[in-house]
């Protein structure tokens, strides 16, 4: 039922996706070829505060004024195009392949004072805006203040530089220049140059200019690797070796009870994890929560490895959208995983109200996305920003003496995700800077092994903490390891509140409801998603100790 659902989902995507590549548009931006004086798009995206990445608007909010060529609407080709945002409107200059053009005026802006106050406030709050040909992105600033800031000047000629090899655009760059003072009641002209060189550069090459191989690459970065596979060799070996040797005491310790009569086994100190054998495997409290939880962790553990996979075989980031658009498809592809996982576990647990389950599982997670969504979209609409999406795209030693205290679920909870934070923390750093700054992420092989990394360290920390649970002679241990492991979204929670005060400048309410919601969703979901991987280590652990215990 579950993945009827999901194949549902991901048919209403295809066909939105496929309806949306066969609108036409003039110029061959789909093939990235052209024909020699063949028309070439320029178009205009959005414009917002430097500072705030995700305060955007759209580009004619300011009063800029459109080139004379007739106008081509653009069309949403993907989900994730949609919901980033992205509103591309035709800049109505007139470019063709090879063609240059020397200074030509475009438009003219009659700057009554409405318009010379907008400017000046975007000035003044360093707003900045984005621009695209054959989808290679182009920024520029709009303009800059005095060093009094008492005067202000707008940029009203965009340079544009094209490299070109063979058939196809490789390389685009800007240079603003006329510089102009704001003075209301006048006219500004805004002009534009397009000049052709041939490059050298390959067309599969021609995203690397965007990225930054001495910040993802540098030294940190490797040795943060090299650090967390270390402390996993460390924890597993520490893990392995307790738990070996304490064991195999605790099994000695039983089979030698076991050779006692009734009366000396009365009178032994007789206690650990094998006491709870009749209640360990008890159906867990909330059967119905906790499974659709379980499932839908196990749902975005898998949508996260065939993403990272997918990112590391084609670069999605030289396409809009595209990360979005296929983490949007593999969830749906994926709904399966979670019928399976979440029902299975329910029927085991002896529930029976399957078809609510079902339901729970299902819309769990996008219940969520979707709720903390439309909050922000909201403030979004307020602000008039270009992230309002629209309504229709939005549907061993003397251990009992030094864990009492230790041993209470709510401690256990509590410390267990210290130790998968500590080995994400810098990968953290790295994933938020890319999102929230102007970084583009592409290290994927990193982002695969920290992934793995994350998965021992969480099923090693469970283990032990189980371990110890148990032997308190506790046999809640199912909620206890899912929210121990889960736990690892609350530091990385408080971790985004010190990126956002310490390591951005970002400021205003839309910003800030921005930056938090969605990192509440982010946190959530990876919280689920641990939840999941050390409730599975540890009920393989749970399940393969009690098989030597003799029970009478």
């Amino acid at each position: 039922m579950t993945g009827s659902f999901g194949w549902r989902v991901t048919a209403v995507a295809a066909v939105l996706t496929i309806a949306g590549s066969l609108l036409p548009v003039d110029a061959d931006e789909h093939e990235h070829t052209y024909a020699d004086k063949e028309e070439v798009v320029l178009w205009m995206n959005t414009v917002g505060p430097y500072h705030n990445r995700q305060e955007t608007y759209k580009y004619f909010s300011l009063p800029f004024c459109a080139g004379s060529k007739k106008t081509i609407s653009h069309y949403h080709e993907t989900l994730g195009e949609a919901l980033q945002g992205v509103e591309l409107e035709f800049s109505g200059l007139d470019i063709k392949f090879k063609d240059e053009v020397m200074q030509t005026t475009y438009c003219e802006i009659e700057l009554d004072k409405p318009k010379r106050d907008a400017f000046v406030y975007a000035i003044k709050n360093h707003y900045w805006y984005q621009m695209y040909i054959d989808d290679l992105p182009i920024w520029g600033i709009v303009g800059e203040a005095d060093e009094n800031g008492e005067d202000h000047y707008l940029w009203t000629y965009k340079k544009l530089e094209i490299g070109f090899n063979g058939n196809r655009i490789v390389d685009v760059n800007l240079t603003s220049e006329g510089k102009v003072k704001l003075m209301p009641n006048t006219r500004i002209a805004m002009s534009y140059s397009v000049k052709w060189k041939k490059s050298d550069v390959k067309f599969e090459d021609r995203f690397d200019k965007y990225l930054d191989p001495s910040f993802f690459q540098h030294r940190i970065h490797w040795f943060s690797i090299f650090n967390s596979f270390m402390m996993v060799i460390f924890l597993v070996g520490l893990v392995s070796m307790i738990l070996m040797r304490t064991l195999r005491k605790d099994y000695a310790r039983y089979s030698k009870e076991e050779e006692m009569d009734d009366m000396d086994r009365d009178l032994g100190d007789e206690y650990g994890w094998k006491q709870v054998h009749g209640d360990v495997f008890r159906p867990s409290s909330h059967p119905l929560i906790f499974s659709s939880l379980i499932g839908s962790g196990c749902q975005i553990f898998s949508v996260s490895l065939i993403v990272i996979i997918v990112a590391m075989v084609e670069d999605l980031y030289t396409e809009r959208g595209s990360m979005l658009s296929t983490a949007i498809f593999v969830y749906a592809a994926t709904s399966p995983v979670n019928g399976y996982f979440g029902g299975s576990l329910y029927a085991k647990q002896g529930g029976r109200r399957w078809i609510k389950q079902m339901f729970i599982g299902a819309f769990m997670i996008p219940a969520m996305v979707c709720g903390t969504a439309f909050f922000i979209n909201f403030i979004a609409i307020y602000y008039h920003a270009s992230r309002a999406i629209p309504f229709g795209t939005m549907v061993g030693v003397d251990e009992e003496k030094i864990f009492p205290m230790f041993m209470e679920p709510a401690v256990i909870v509590c410390l267990g995700g210290i130790l998968p934070f500590g080995s994400i923390f810098i990968e953290m750093y790295f994933i938020f800077t890319s999102f929230w700054a102007y970084k583009i992420y592409y290290v994927y092989g990193f982002m695969m092994l920290v992934l793995v990394i994350l998965c021992i360290v969480t099923v090693c920390v469970t283990i032990v903490c189980t371990y110890f649970l148990l032997n308190a002679e506790d046999y809640r241990w199912q909620w206890t390891s899912f929210l121990s492991a889960a736990s690892t979204a609350v530091y990385v929670y408080m971790y985004s509140f010190y990126y956002y005060f310490f390591k951005t400048k970002m400021y205003g309410l839309f910003q800030t409801a921005f930056y938090f919601g969605y990192m509440a969703v982010f946190s959530t979901a990876l919280g689920i998603m641990c939840g999941a991987v050390g409730y599975m280590g540890t009920s393989a652990f749970v399940r393969k100790i009690y098989t030597n215990v003799k029970i009478d």
